[in-house]
Order: C-alpha cells, then sequence, then structure tokens
C-alpha cells in the first residue's frame, strides 16, 4: 500500500520560502558597489547597512519562537511572506540610507518565523528517518540561493540599477505569499494526507503538534538552562558568523578587493554556493539519513559530522593569506561547503532535543545566538576591511570564532536525545 507524498510537497513549500526568502537577503550584497556609490557610503557604514536586516530578525527570534509553539507554523508564516514582500518593495521604492535601514529592519522581523518555522514544520511532518533529507531541503535552499539569486538579481541590477533587483525579488515573494497560502497545513488537518502515510510520520518518531505544558516563560526559562542547549546554540552560531561574513560580504570583497565588476563577481559568488548546495543536500541530507538507517548511531552521526563540518570552515583563514581569487575562491569553497553540510544537522537537532512543544523555542534561542552573529560579522567585517584596507583579518576572526563553537558542541552538547522537562518522569537531561 502506497504511503504517499504529501511530506514531500510540504518539503518543496519549505524550500520555495527559503530559496525566495534568501533572494530578499542577498540583494543588497550583490548591490554593494551602485549603492555605496549612490550613497557616498564607507566600507564600515555599507557594513552597518547589511548587518541592519539581523538587528529585528535575532530580537525577535525568540518572542517568535515562542509564537510558534503557541500559535502554530501556518498562520505566523502566511502574516510573514506578506509582510516580507511589502518589506522588500519598500526598500526599492524609498530614499536615503536611513528609509533604507527601516525597510531592512522590517524585512528582518517579517522574515523572521522562516528557518524557526520550517524546523517546526519539519519536526510535524517527517519521521526521524527521512529528518536530514527534509531538513537539507529548506537549509539547502538558502545556499542555493545565491547560485541562482546572485546571477539573477546582478542582471537585474545591471539592466534597472540596484533597485531593480528590490523590485524583482519583492514580485518573487508575493508569488510564493499566494503559493504558502493556498498548500500548506499541519498534518492533522491537510486535506490530501492519507491515514497510511499519518501513520508512517507519526510512528517514526513525528513530534506531536499541540501548545506546550507549562506557559512559555517558564519553559524559556527551563530551556535556557540546559547545556544541551547552549552546545547547540553556541556551536551553531559559530557557523553563523562565516555564513554571514559570505552572504554579505563575498561579492563586495571581490570587487572591491579583487577588483571585479557586478556580473563577473556573481559568477565567482556562484562557485562556492553551488558546492554548498551540493554538500548541504548529499551530506547533510542523504549521508546523515543513510548512516541512521543503517543502524549507525544517530547521535554519534550527527555530532561528528557537524563538527568535521566546521572544521572544514576553518579554510577561511586561508582566503586570508592570498590575492589570487581563483585561489581564494578554492579556500572560500571548502570553508563553504562544510559550513553547508553541518547546517542542516544542526538545525535537525531541535526537533530531537526539544521537549514536546517547544521546538519552536529552542530553533529560535538557537537562531537568536546565531543572527547576532549575522550582526556581528557584517560590521566587524566592514570595518576591519575599511580600516585595513583588505578583508584578511575579517576571515581569521571567522576562524577563531569557528574553534570556539567546535569546542562548546562537542562539551557541551552531550547526546542528542531529548531533553526530560519537570512535567515528565525520570531525571532531567542536561
Amino acid at each position: 500500500m502506497s504511503r504517499g507524498r504529501v511530506r514531500w510537497s510540504i518539503a518543496a513549500v519549505l524550500f520555495i520560502g527559503v530559496l525566495i526568502n534568501y533572494f530578499d537577503r542577498t540583494n543588497m550584497s550583490v548591490a554593494t558597489k551602485p549603492m555605496m556609490s549612490e550613497f557616498h557610503l564607507t566600507t564600515g557604514q555599507m557594513g552597518v547597512l547589511m548587518s541592519s536586516f539581523a538587528w529585528s530578525y535575532a530580537l525577535l527570534q525568540i518572542p517568535i519562537g515562542a509564537l510558534l509553539d503557541r500559535v502554530g507554523v501556518k498562520w505566523l508564516m502566511r502574516i510573514g511572506t506578506i509582510l516580507w514582500s511589502l518589506a522588500t518593495f519598500m526598500t526599492a521604492m524609498v530614499s536615503g540610507m536611513g528609509l533604507i535601514i527601516l525597510s531592512r529592519i522590517l524585512l528582518g522581523a517579517a522574515e523572521g518565523p522562516a528557518f524557526p518555522g520550517a524546523s517546526k514544520a519539519t519536526g510535524y511532518w517527517f519521521p526521524m528517518r527521512e529528518r536530514g533529507i527534509a531538513t537539507s531541503a529548506f537549509d539547502g535552499a538558502a545556499k542555493f540561493s545565491n547560485v541562482i539569486g546572485a546571477p539573477l538579481v546582478a542582471w537585474s541590477v545591471t539592466v534597472w540599477g540596484w533597485r531593480g533587483g528590490f523590485w524583482l525579488t519583492g514580485i518573487l515573494s508575493l508569488i510564493y505569499a499566494v503559493i504558502y497560502w493556498v498548500w500548506y497545513r499541519d498534518p492533522k488537518e491537510h486535506p490530501r494526507l492519507s491515514q497510511a502515510e499519518r501513520e508512517y510520520i507519526e510512528e517514526g518518531g513525528a513530534q506531536d503538534e499541540g501548545a506546550v505544558e507549562g506557559g512559555v516563560g517558564r519553559n524559556l526559562a527551563f530551556l535556557l538552562g540546559q547545556r544541551k542547549v547552549w552546545g547547540l546554540t553556541i556551536g551553531f552560531a559559530a557557523y553563523g558568523y562565516s555564513f554571514y561574513l559570505f552572504l554579505t560580504w563575498l561579492p563586495g570583497y571581490l570587487e572591491k578587493q579583487m577588483h571585479m565588476s557586478v556580473l563577473k563577481s556573481s559568477g565567482y559568488v556562484a562557485i562556492p554556493w553551488l558546492i554548498a548546495t551540493i554538500t548541504d543536500f548529499l551530506i547533510g541530507g542523504f549521508l546523515v539519513d543513510w548512516l541512521v538507517k543503517k543502524g549507525y548511531n544517530s547521535s554519534r552521526v550527527r555530532k561528528t559530522l557537524f563538527v568535521i563540518g566546521l572544521i572544514l570552515g576553518l579554510a577561511v583563514g586561508g582566503a586570508a593569506f592570498t590575492t589570487n581569487a581563483n585561489v581564494a575562491i578554492i579556500y572560500i569553497s571548502i570553508a563553504l561547503g562544510g559550513l553547508a553540510f553541518a547546517a542542516p544537522i544542526g538545525w535537525s537537532i531541535p526537533s530531537i532535543i526539544a521537549p514536546k512543544g517547544t521546538v519552536g523555542t529552542v530553533g529560535s534561542i538557537m537562531n537568536f545566538v546565531n543572527n547576532l552573529m549575522g550582526i556581528a560579522a557584517p560590521i566587524v567585517t566592514g570595518y576591519i576591511a575599511g580600516g585595513t584596507g583588505s578583508f584578511a583579518d575579517g576571515f581569521v576572526v571567522a576562524a577563531v570564532a569557528l574553534v570556539v563553537g567546535i569546542v562548546s558542541f562537542i562539551v557541551l552538547l552531550g547526546r542528542i536525545e531529548p531533553i526530560k522537562t519537570p512535567y515528565e518522569n525520570g531525571p532531567t537531561t542536561r
């Protein structure tokens, strides 16, 4: 009897959402040179501008996680997709650095539910044996967006000016808002989900739907006291620092330090992001699920591959010591390739360790600190590059952050298994 494949259509919706979501984030990095020219910005000021998205995005992560656990994925994401479309249009229409920063702050707030919501939806819709592939579906979209998004936005910027890139991504965002509104439902209310597929999902260890016991404040305080949560959070934040450095400054690095045009830099940018997309799906998704299905210890598989990914990320330091664009892209490709397959592993862990009803909160704690790195990385790198005339020291800082993350992940996380709350019998897992 066929189980059905509705769950994979949900994975496709999440993939498209994150893909469009990241078009909206990368359009400013592609438009770095023309925006700096029009507004007479220094490298440091441009770093502040590019980080402004993460101000609200990071600040709202924990409140959004609580809302996801209370209100649910469907409605919060429906509202978010409409609002982020409007914020992108606003960026294209306003003038002056202050109003552009405001539009990016609104975009960050609207896109806040995207990743923790996708993580929570994956926990609802997929059994443990398919969790790696399902998570890499939406996480890989963040990398793949730079493969097709950077050239697409670069073309629109070249043809229509930098505002054209924002008009384009705004229209795509609005189309996705309609797709999400029509198709996404939680398993208990999806009209096309068969009983056979529902049982397969539930028996495979999917998270239960429903509200959390104990109240938001009490559960948040409890989770903030757990070593597992902090081991995951610090390890993932180390990934996030390098990821946001590349996401915001890689085109600018190639344009400013390697003296490339916008179009040429977009071609170079696509190379490491393509490699990142492949490793995200093949290693962070397929390999993880294959090893777990073969009977290897699930916790050991995820911890080992996550740490290997961060170790490969240390190759970012190699790019600090070359003036050859081709060599730099090789180092960056190695770094992004490793970081990319660590990311879906990290995003799969909240739905494994979180007590019932708190996946959104755990994911948002992790993503809050991760996005503090999204604020720090573009600003620190921008001011370092502006002060020294080189991005080298900025890449070294990213390597140091990765070392801290590796140590924290190994020492603090422990076994990847559910945390017991005070409402359950047995000792609390710390």
